[in-house]
């Protein structure tokens, strides 16, 4: 078998991409802070829940983090230890290829939106807002006419 052959028969080669700092930046940071805050409060839940548990509410050696007064339970250090590898597994998740591709995308994609100005925003607001209260005032009218007439066909009240 010659080398060229040899390399046609050999796996695919997977090719990372590289990416510009630039590229996605807002994206890629504004999904790493939603999704770690998503994971923060989770953890924070989770810590609520183990405190319940005398064995892991109980301070370790009487120690307390100074800064935020909070007991060194394990408790605290699950969830403290959770919640750090969520966080790297975030970073982790956000480097692969699909994933970078797509924030990357999706911001090129927003960038091309026509947004409209506070003029049209308020205007827009407005005219909803007029709809709602007429469409709201004609379903309370239609209600109180038909809620007369079937009482007057049901009770005969007039």
């Amino acid at each position: 078998m010659t080398t060229t052959e040899a390399t046609a028969h050999s796996a695919p080669t997977k090719k990372m991409k590289t990416y510009k700092e630039d590229q996605g930046r807002l994206a890629r940071m504004a999904a790493f802070w939603s999704i770690l805050l998503m994971w923060l409060f989770g953890c924070h839940f989770l810590h609520g829940q183990l405190l319940a548990f005398d064995s892991l509410a109980r301070p370790l050696g009487d120690m307390r983090i100074p800064i935020v007064s909070i007991d060194l339970s394990v408790a605290f250090l699950v969830s403290a230890t959770l919640f750090a590898g969520g966080a790297l597994w975030i970073i982790r998740w956000q480097q692969q290829p699909k994933v970078a591709d797509l924030l990357i995308e999706t911001e090129a994609e927003l960038r091309k939106v026509t947004w409209p100005t506070n003029e049209e925003v308020v205007n827009a607001s407005l005219v909803v807002v007029i709809c709602v209260v007429l469409l709201g005032g004609f379903l309370a009218g239609t209600d109180y006419v038909l809620a007369r007439i079937m009482k007057f066909i049901v009770l005969g009240e007039g």
